[in-house]
């Protein structure tokens, strides 16, 4: 079988379980060098076992996206061991940090309305999803420059698009509200940003969606598995010199209004 990321080195945050894990052995599996990121050290330490143990490379770099020094350390090390890094996948990423258990989706969604969410509790999610995000860019860009063709995927999801919870027949509309909805129509700007600043280099950034997969982030109610949801993280990240950059999609390459 040809492993279309042979040797390519890829940094995924947020690996060490869901949505992430899937995304570190699939990459694994097509031959790249994967850089397991994930805050919780024994989950990347597991991951990065899988991948070894499945014939891959994989080394492990837990940290906080949120901590500007651990970011800092993750990229020193990733100088030293490689100088250079090929694809970055921004999968780190929190719904929520004061969801009751068994709490529903909806439940919560009612508890964060723009007239009564706690503004720390939107903070927090914005922290990982959007300022942790142009964080690590920052940090990494440096090292996709010296890529011959680098190339960044921000893993978002459909309930940010503007365009879709503006439609009143849309069936997740009634969830959009301050926090992780709108972290990722923001992280959708930011990907738009990114591509604009990066087209003159042939860096082409793109976002994507997982669908609905059965993840901690949605309590596991999801309807697609992990592993379908990795798949168009794999295809946008093999897109070629003339494939295009600043888009929003989802598997097979099916476009998601913004």
């Amino acid at each position: 079988m040809t492993k279309r990321l042979e040797n390519k080195i890829a940094i995924i945050t947020g690996s060490g379980r869901g949505i992430g894990r899937a995304c570190a052995l699939r990459y694994g599996q097509e031959g790249a060098v994967v850089v397991v990121n994930d805050i919780n050290a024994e989950n990347v330490a597991k991951v990065t076992g899988e991948i070894v143990a499945a014939g891959g490379k994989a080394i492990s770099y837990p940290a906080d996206v949120t901590d500007p020094a651990q970011v800092q350390a993750m990229v020193d090390r990733a100088v030293s061991e490689f100088g250079r890094l090929d694809v970055l996948i921004q999968n780190a990423a929190i719904s929520n940090t004061n969801k009751r258990p068994g709490q529903s989706v909806e439940e919560y969604a009612a508890t964060t309305r723009p007239s009564n969410v706690s503004l720390d509790e939107m903070r927090a999610v914005w922290e990982t999803n959007v300022f942790g995000v142009l964080a690590v860019y920052q940090a990494m860009l440096p090292l996709l420059r010296e890529a011959p063709q680098a190339r960044i995927v921000n893993v978002s999801s459909g309930v940010g698009s503007l365009t879709a919870s503006s439609d009143p027949a849309y069936p997740w509309r009634a969830i959009f509200g301050p926090v992780y909805p709108a972290s990722k129509t923001a992280l959708n700007a930011l990907t738009i940003a990114m591509a604009i600043e990066l087209e003159p280099e042939g860096i082409k950034v793109n976002a994507v969606s997982p669908g609905f997969t059965r993840t901690n982030l949605n309590g596991y109610a999801g309807t697609e598995t992990v592993e379908e949801g990795a798949r168009e993280a794999v295809r946008v990240a093999l897109l070629g010199h003339d494939g295009p950059t600043g888009t929003f999609t989802r598997w097979e390459n099916a476009t998601i209004p913004w």
